[in-house]
């Protein structure tokens, strides 16, 4: 009895790290770290401020959950959220390009 538990709990964890996984694998980490270069000049830098349009606490956004940056990239895109140079970087990403980048900070 025991041993037929223990293999249904293996089975059942098992499942949940197979279907975690897929939930993760929507960006290609590979990808977003070539589309990079254009967020690492701000976010990159540990405590880094922008000048523009007002003085503004750049947040370092590596080991941020990807949904995270999925929601507020495409929140810049749409309008939702508001800061210019965001919105003119996120207005040129296409819905991969923000899964790409997702997935890789999310790694980092």
């Amino acid at each position: 009895m025991k041993q037929k538990i223990m293999i249904n709990l293996l089975l059942a964890s098992s499942m949940l790290f197979f279907l975690s996984g897929n939930a993760q694998a929507e960006g290609d980490a590979a990808a977003g770290k070539e589309l990079n270069s254009m967020c690492v000049g701000c976010h990159g830098i540990e405590g880094y401020r922008t000048a523009f349009p007002t003085t503004y606490h750049v947040p370092k956004i590596g080991g941020q959950h990807a949904e995270y940056i999925v929601k507020s990239l495409e929140g810049y895109r749409d309008g939702t959220r508001s800061h210019p140079s965001m919105t003119a970087l996120a207005k040129t990403l296409s819905d991969q390009d923000i899964k790409d980048l997702a997935a890789f900070y999310a790694n980092n």
